[in-house]
């Protein structure tokens, strides 16, 4: 059986107005740098014969994964089950503001992030759940293939981990700047990641994104 490779790309940096808020679910566009990111990336790829592009629907995503597809003849498909971990009543507030007003669960979700579920919005394993679902229907549609998922830190470090056999409270120990390029080949359904954290365009990347 021939082998699938994943490509998991981190969305490039985002506008200013994103910085020190929690913005998992909210659409914030690529900034000027995010742009530059997302054409370096393209060029990085540029000899891959990939079969198909999927991103997540928030626009950090999209936009990139537009930028990555312009030269090549592939398609670009939106999967939902790719977007961040909802954050809920979290969503769009600052740090500051979101100690303030939850302090308890604040400082749970700084000690254990992946035991927090979110007011109005869902818990690491819900996301968890949905996104090795989706990366499984897509490493099954694509057997043999080459693809490319363009998402967010918290999804490419669940499927990262997986492919780990890591436990979920250790997700965190795999950077995932922005802009990271990861590559995992799957023969059947033993992973193999050949390329982590790869890119020289990476920068910071925040908790409120996971």
């Amino acid at each position: 059986m021939s082998a699938t490779v994943l490509w998991l790309i981190r969305h490039p940096e985002p506008e200013p107005s994103a910085r020190g808020r929690c913005y998992g679910s909210l659409d914030v566009p690529l900034a000027a740098a995010g742009v530059r990111q997302a054409r370096t990336i393209a060029k990085t790829l540029m000899n891959e014969p990939l079969a198909a592009i999927y991103t997540s629907p928030r626009q950090r995503c999209t936009d990139a994964a537009r930028i990555v597809a312009a030269a090549r003849n592939c398609t670009v498909e939106t999967v939902d089950a790719l977007r961040e971990l909802d954050f809920g009543a979290f969503e769009g507030r600052s740090y500051d503001e979101i100690a303030a007003l939850y302090p308890d669960l604040y400082r749970q979700w700084m000690e254990r992030p992946t035991e927090t579920e979110f007011p109005e919005g869902e818990s690491f394993r819900e996301m968890s759940d949905r996104v090795l679902v989706a990366a499984r229907e897509l490493r099954t549609r694509h057997c043999g293939d080459s693809i490319a998922l363009i998402t967010h830190g918290g999804p490419i470090r669940v499927i990262l981990s997986d492919a780990l056999g890591m436990p979920p409270a250790n997700i965190f120990r795999i950077a995932q700047p922005y802009g990271a390029i990861n590559r995992v080949r799957y023969s059947g359904e033993i992973p193999t990641i050949e390329m982590l954290n790869s890119s020289s365009t990476c920068g910071t990347g925040e908790v409120g994104e996971l």
